[in-house]
């Protein structure tokens, strides 16, 4: 596909850029007294819709159906955005194995904003329709509930959809032909294998379960992630700081809150160079992930409030804007 069909989208994007929240703006929220005034302050930027009223988690949630209709909108070509959709697919899948395994439904654990809703996924799953999955999502779902159903251990059945979503990811990026693309789905399947070494390693888990939860990228080694988790959290540090996630070594050291927020931090790094692009992708993708961690830092904000956390509690986890 030409570059230059990006060229009607890119400036579509640029004028929505500007209503993209700065830093200034989120401290403004963190003054807020009241997680009600820090709904009012968000609203008052046009966020939610009638119908989300002023149901704090209704009008985040209206914020990301408008970002994906955004792009929806503008995308010549949706296919390369599969490496965002995948979470909350797979996210899906893992949520209908559950519910058929055990028989209990629960509609609020399904996102309906991802290619295959969660009502047609839990029929899919319970009708055991696995081939109308995409690609390999078929035998990763018949495998997930047949584990589950066998063993009735659910952790292996996570570990088994979560896997296969990192893989799925990793080969889209790759499948996608825009070099961004690429970058950023790598940099994704690299930071969930070192937040699973980091959770592995203060859980006494084993190289073999490491393995089989982590993907192959192309921006670290498993192998000696994995060593590296086995030896203690500060081998950990001392591994990426041989990597281009050498920032994550002293985000480690201070506290976990501090590296949750540079994982955050280090895709939208990845991203701001994409704001000077015209002709691909990149400024798409950028504005997509901008509103998605606008989003998640307002809930962190919210959420803080709510139950009574300092302000400087609140401010080490929330996270850097796009602009």
């Amino acid at each position: 596909m030409s570059n230059t069909k990006y060229t009607y989208a890119v400036a579509r994007i640029r004028a929505l850029e500007v209503s993209l929240f700065s830093d200034a703006f989120i401290e403004q929220l963190l003054a807020c007294k009241s997680a009600d005034q820090v709904l009012q302050s968000v609203m008052e930027k046009g966020w939610g819709d009638m119908g989300s009223g002023t149901d704090a988690e209704a009008v985040l949630k209206c914020e990301e159906e408008k970002a994906w209709a955004v792009i929806r909108d503008v995308a010549p070509d949706m296919s390369v955005f599969d490496v965002l959709s995948y979470p909350k697919l797979y996210h899906n899948l893992k949520a209908a194995v559950k519910e058929v395994s055990t028989g209990v439904k629960n509609p609020a654990m399904f996102y309906d904003d991802c290619p295959i809703p969660g009502e047609e996924m839990y029929r899919i799953i319970e009708n055991r329709e696995f081939s109308r999955l995409p690609g390999n999502m078929s035998r990763t779902a018949q495998e997930a509930l047949d584990t589950l159903l066998h063993t009735g251990d659910g952790q292996l059945c996570d570990i088994i959809v979560d896997r296969a979503a990192l893989d799925a990811i990793e080969e889209a990026g790759k499948k996608s032909g825009e070099p961004i693309i690429e970058n950023y789905a790598d940099t994704t399947v690299a930071i969930a294998d070192i937040k699973i070494a980091v959770r592995s390693q203060k859980t006494g888990k084993s190289a073999d379960f490491m393995r089989s939860a982590m993907a192959e990228c192309e921006s670290l080694s498993i192998d000696q992630l994995i060593r590296a988790a086995l030896s203690g959290m500060e081998e950990i540090a001392q591994y990426l700081e041989g990597t281009s996630y050498a920032g994550g070594a002293d985000a480690l050291r201070e506290s976990p809150s501090a590296f949750e927020r540079w994982c955050d931090n280090r895709m939208i790094e990845t991203l701001k160079s994409q704001k000077y692009e015209t002709f691909s992708v990149g400024p798409l993708l950028g504005y997509l992930i901008a509103r998605e961690n606008e989003i998640k830092t307002v809930r962190i904000i919210l959420t803080g409030k709510q139950n009574g956390f300092t302000d400087d509690a609140i401010r080490e986890r929330i996270r850097e804007m796009y602009v």
